[in-house]
């Protein structure tokens, strides 16, 4: 049997995990901030009620219940289907250990299995990418050189050139030897190092919202949605603006070459709360939507759309959601997508209390 000490108690406020306690009589005396988030229920809603008052007709539960205080020891039940009193069903992975403190006899801890998945594939993005990154950073190098010493050739063969006309050839050698190093400005262009400071995060919003404007300014509709009450954050505000800015090309160059019409991007932000980003616990974040009434990401794509050198457009050149990935990771946050045809949503979390440890680590 577990003995559960006060500290240990007070520390269960801080868990990513749903948490809730039980006393011999099997009714809730204590849930944990990430159990009411999880299950859409207060604690004072259900603290005194008995577990089978909580979730409802859910047999697999009470069993893992009854097995673990027969036992006298843990016991794990994986993934089943749990239903709330608000008819919210949740697949879930529950264990139940009994406990020796005061009037508490069982701690109940449960997992999301979705929660899971989608922390497993953050981690396999935040590899991919990793490895991504160092691939494309050691190929920028190692195109740079010869291209300076091609770009270099053709201005010396230009001023030999007895006809005039003949420069035109040389010409485009430049340009192009000029746009692929360009291209590779852009490639090593995550490896600069982030200037911290305040930020507001509709002054970034606002100065991208203009570009789209000045870009297209009869083809789109670019609308906000904002939480005016959100604190400022300390990111590199360049950074963030071409982070939000690829997104949102990315949606208004697909809606111009559908033809979609009454073209519109919604840019929406909101406050969350008890986040976990790549296993780390965050009280508070930014959320920023960038929904678009697009024709959506081909489903060929879909998760790829992350990677570099993937567009689902012609002539694209599959960077500018790599680049935002990026971005958005050296904020410590997430980025995700939901698409269909007529809706897509980029969903972007950057959590304030990292942004807070790094302005203070600066001010040192």
């Amino acid at each position: 049997m577990v003995k559960l000490t006060p500290s240990n108690f007070s520390g269960l406020e801080h868990l990513a995990t749903a948490v809730m306690l039980l006393d011999s009589s099997l009714k809730v005396i204590y849930t944990n901030p990430s159990a009411e988030i999880l299950f859409a229920l207060s604690a004072n809603q259900i603290s005194g009620n008995h577990i089978s008052e909580v979730f409802l007709n859910c047999e697999i539960l009470q069993m893992a219940v009854d097995n673990a205080l027969n036992t006298n020891s843990p016991y794990r039940e994986h993934e089943f289907l749990l239903s709330t009193v608000r008819q919210h069903s949740f697949a879930v992975t529950c264990t139940v250990t009994p406990i020796l403190f005061e009037n508490v006899t069982l701690i109940l801890e449960f997992q999301q299995m979705d929660q899971q998945l989608r922390i497993a594939r953050e981690e396999r993005m935040l590899i991919q990418q990793q490895a991504n990154s160092e691939l494309l950073r050691n190929l920028a190098h190692e195109i740079r050189n010869p291209l300076g010493g091609l770009r270099g050739a053709a201005q010396l063969l230009e001023h030999e050139l007895p006809q005039l006309n003949l420069r035109e050839y040389t010409q485009v050698i430049i340009k192009e030897a000029d746009r692929l190093h360009s291209l590779m400005d852009r490639l090593l262009a995550p490896h600069r190092v982030p200037k911290y400071e305040p930020t507001n995060i509709h002054e970034v919003l606002e100065r991208v919202r203009s570009l789209l404007l000045a870009e297209s300014p009869h083809n789109i509709t670019v609308q906000r949605d904002y939480d005016t009450s959100l604190p400022e954050l300390i990111g590199d505000r360049e950074k963030l603006i071409q982070a939000v800015l690829n997104i949102a090309r990315n949606a208004v160059q697909a809606m111009q070459t559908n033809g979609t019409d009454h073209a519109k991007v919604i840019f929406k932000t909101r406050s969350e709360r008890q986040v976990t980003l790549a296993r780390k616990r965050y009280r508070v974040a930014i959320k920023l939507q960038i929904i678009d009434n697009g024709p959506g990401i081909p489903a060929d794509i879909r998760e790829k759309i992350f990677y570099p050198l993937v567009s689902g457009r012609e002539g694209g050149t599959g960077l500018g959601l790599a680049l935002a990935q990026t971005f958005i990771t050296q904020h410590h946050g997430m980025i995700d997508c939901d698409s269909q045809p007529g809706n897509t949503c980029f969903t972007i979390l950057l959590p304030i209390e990292s942004t807070l440890l790094k302005h203070a680590m600066i001010a040192q």
